[in-house]
């Protein structure tokens, strides 16, 4: 027995101690805000190499408002417009497509917003509704727009011009409220311009791509009610009990100007939805515009400031403060997971949370950037666990976990529903598509979030007990072959028409779940009685099935056709199991990501985005580039959004992970410092970019050459940095004063760092300017958007 049992966690959230440990990391950038506070010098009257300007506000407002995505010509849909959101409520704008030269489309949509008939399936039963849209109608005809979407306050601002005259508007999705606010001032003609509210059928979105099951129908027909202070309410009832409810009001303050305030709320299975949204908009719109959108600014303005990353391509990186933007105006820790879309849903075959990839893609942005308070996988996955066995048939509940394919907002997919989406069955016998390893895989999500924070809690109450039981299902079915190794059955690789056995999208999940159990399991003293298990498997798994091509789906079964995932590589990126710095493996990276990309025809977004990451592992920084420009040109749309067969967001998203991997990788237990940089990228600036071991980055490289490194450890853990600093290199704190380090070869050094240590790399005798600047762009590009 083990010296210490293992316990049941507590079903509590437990991700709030790791925001407020990434809260805590945005404190340099805040306390700047002023503008640049002065350094310490050394005793000589030379700058200290460990100190430097703590950047102001001044530093992201530049940056952003360059970012700034405009439209000079009328948006046409939901991949051309302007978006806002705070991970539940989302809304966008465009064309009405019925009145384009007579109305503007707002529509207003919310995450937590869905059916509850778990009989029909994730995917039509527990899918997510549709809520309406909005018209704004001007008196006259619209014959011209000039809109901004200011990234650095989360508002879009500007004007439409119609015959009759314009209308200048301003418009947020309140950070904390929950409410969309518009304010309109009209010219003198067009006075009379009007809002309309379009309930929409509250029906699965997949119903206009699929046929439904049978005997699955529409909700009710909503009803709309007038209350008191000019409110109204389109109330929706379900035929699962509970409701949602759009409300709405208009005020006028002075001569013309004249606010839309709108909210939203859902319940299941009681009643209260009518009440809840009714007192939020009072409280919302007893306020005038200027009053929400201070305390609204605030926060967007301190979000911002907790990393910092500049590069001279200026149309990626514009892209990539979008993405940041986009990554908070649809996650939160307390926010469901991400559905395909986010909170703007559209009509769309994939309404629902989809997790063979598009989850993981969607989050991982958040740890470099260091913004775990966005980290809505840790909280679901421990908050709603008991789904993660309920997933699975009866026998294997005990001791299992897995998660299906596509699942509502609490987890929960429907398994018998006709076209339900059902991801997990038993390997070996003939269930739909039985995706064992999509929870070990979301839950390397949690492990990058315990390895950024270095967090305890996340692992004790998380990430190992969950991690435990989604490798106890494999090891159900795990048997002996007469080669003396360990095989499994037959299991699917994520939408690959093939399958068979030892699947190497489980292979290389399970490899990597089993060292990862044993890690944790010394981390957290645990004398887990699995463990001898968990050793035999890294001890006896069947190598990875492989041919002349590189990595195969499965044992007789070839990469032999175009195919979007990568699944089959997951051991190279991101699991780094199998890595370019092995040189035994680099023929087999090498020979397989080519021919993965060497099939045209099912390409799409994010194969593109995990050829640039694994080029970037390869220290190829022209090809990662490569990579992002051909997804630039085949598939991201005007206002950086993504589609197939309709709205999805993880690939834009991932995009940025990319561009992180090309200037920070921190795999192994070593932090690269710009490991993949682009010849063209002359200058670059990285400022407080989280790292796995719980340490802060910041460097900068000008003419090509890295100037200064400088790391912050919150967690005390073992620091080896690989600088990429030109010889011989000095290491100081944040006084100047010398710090011992060992060098482990390859332009790597270890350095001894306390919590709340830091440590400056200089090349020796040198004392840079160590200012956080953005960096020139090499030539001018469009901005985001339409502009004329």
């Amino acid at each position: 027995m083990p010296s210490h049992p293992h316990r049941a966690p507590s079903r509590r959230t437990v991700l709030g101690t790791a925001v407020a440990t990434a809260s805590a990391a945005g404190v340099t950038g805040a306390a700047g805000a002023a503008g640049l506070l002065p350094s310490p010098a050394l005793a000589d009257g030379r700058p200290s190499a460990a100190a430097a300007p703590r950047p102001g506000h001044a530093l992201w407002e530049q940056v952003l408002r360059d970012a700034d995505p405009v439209w000079q010509r009328m948006p046409a849909a939901w991949y051309e417009g302007p978006f806002l959101g705070n991970a539940r409520l989302g809304a966008t704008l465009y064309a009405e497509p019925k009145a384009e030269k007579r109305a503007v489309r707002l529509t207003v949509q919310h995450s937590e917003v869905q059916d509850h008939r778990p009989e029909f399936g994730s995917l039509f039963g527990l899918a997510r509704l549709p809520l309406g849209h909005f018209t704004l109608e001007p008196e006259g005809e619209i014959t011209g727009l000039d809109w901004r979407l200011g990234l650095y306050d989360a508002e879009l601002t500007g004007t439409l011009t119609t015959t009759r005259g314009k209308l200048t508007l301003r418009a947020l999705v309140h950070n904390s409220r929950s409410v969309l606010v518009v304010d309109v001032r009209p010219s003198a003609g067009e006075r009379n311009f009007s809002w309309a509210f379009h309930p929409a059928e509250a029906v699965s979105p997949r119903v206009a791509f699929k046929e439904p099951p049978e005997g699955y129908t529409a909700n009710p027909a909503p009803r709309t009610e007038d209350h008191p202070g000019g409110i109204h309410a389109t109330v929706q009832p379900l035929h699962a009990g509970g409701q949602h409810v759009t409300a709405w009001r208009e005020t006028k303050r002075g001569d013309s100007a004249r606010t839309l305030y709108a909210t939203v709320a859902h319940s299941h299975p009681s009643r209260t939805a009518v009440e809840r949204s009714l007192k939020a908009l009072r409280s919302a719109s007893a306020r005038p515009y200027a009053a929400l959108s201070a305390s609204h600014r605030d926060w967007w303005h301190g979000y911002y400031r907790k990393s910092f990353l500049s590069f001279p391509d200026a149309k990626l990186q514009r892209f990539y403060w979008i993405q940041l933007y986009k990554a908070a105006s649809a996650a939160r820790a307390d926010a469901p997971v991400m559905a395909t879309c986010g909170p703007w849903l559209e009509p769309t075959p994939w309404p629902a949370t989809w997790w063979n990839l598009n989850v993981q893609l969607e989050y991982w942005l958040i740890q470099g950037s260091n913004h775990l308070e966005l980290d809505a996988v840790t909280r679901a996955l421990g908050e709603h666990r008991e789904q993660l066995s309920a997933a699975l048939p009866p026998p294997y509940r005990k001791d299992s976990a897995g998660i299906p394919r596509t699942t509502d907002t609490r987890l929960r997919n429907g398994a018998d529903a006709q076209n339900g989406g059902y991801g997990v069955g038993i390997p070996g016998q003939k269930e739909p598509t039985p995706e064992v390893g999509n929870l070990t895989w979301a839950l390397h999500n949690v492990w990058l979030s315990y390895r950024h924070t270095m967090d305890e809690r996340i692992l004790r109450d998380v990430l190992f007990p969950l991690l435990r039981r989604a490798v106890s299902y494999y090891l159900h079915f795990l048997e002996g072959g007469p080669d003396g190794k360990l095989h499994l059955p037959l299991t699917y690789s994520p939408e690959y028409p093939e399958s068979g056995p030892d699947c190497n999208y489980d292979l290389m999940l399970l490899r990597w779940g089993c060292r990862t159990l044993l890690d944790a399991a010394r981390t957290l003293d645990i004398d887990d009685e699995l463990a001898p298990r968990w050793r035999e498997v890294l001890a006896k798994l069947t190598p990875y099935p492989r041919d002349k091509n590189g990595f195969m789906i499965a044992d007789g079964v070839p990469f032999a056709q175009s195919h979007r995932h990568y699944s089959h590589l997951l051991a190279v990126y991101p699991l780094y199991e199998v890595t370019w710095e092995q040189p035994e493996h680099r023929e087999v990276i090498e020979t397989s990501l080519d021919h993965w990309v060497g099939f045209e025809g099912a390409l799409q977004g994010y194969t593109f985005t995990g050829a640039a990451s694994m080029s970037a592992q390869m220290g190829r920084g022209d090809k990662a580039l490569e990579y992002l420009g051909q997804l630039m040109e085949r598939f991201i749309q005007p206002n950086t959004m993504y589609k197939e067969s309709g709205p999805v967001i993880e690939t834009p998203l991932s995009a940025a992970q990319s561009l992180h991997d090309m200037v920070c990788q921190s795999w192994g237990d070593t932090i690269r410092v710009f490991p993949a940089v682009p010849d063209a990228w002359r200058d670059v600036t990285v400022h407080d970019f989280r790292t796995q071991g719980a340490f802060l980055l910041s460097a900068t490289r000008t003419d090509g050459r890295t100037r200064w490194v400088r790391l912050r450890s919150e967690a005390g853990a073992p620091c080896v940095v690989r600088h990429s600093l030109p010889g011989p290199v000095e290491v100081r704190d944040r006084h100047g004063r010398p710090l011992p380090h060992r060098n482990e070869g390859e332009g790597a050094v270890r350095i001894e760092l306390k919590a709340g240590g830091e440590a400056v790399l200089t090349v020796r005798g040198e004392r840079p300017d160590m200012t956080v600047r953005p960096v020139e762009p090499n030539d001018e590009a469009p901005k985001w958007g339409l502009p004329a």
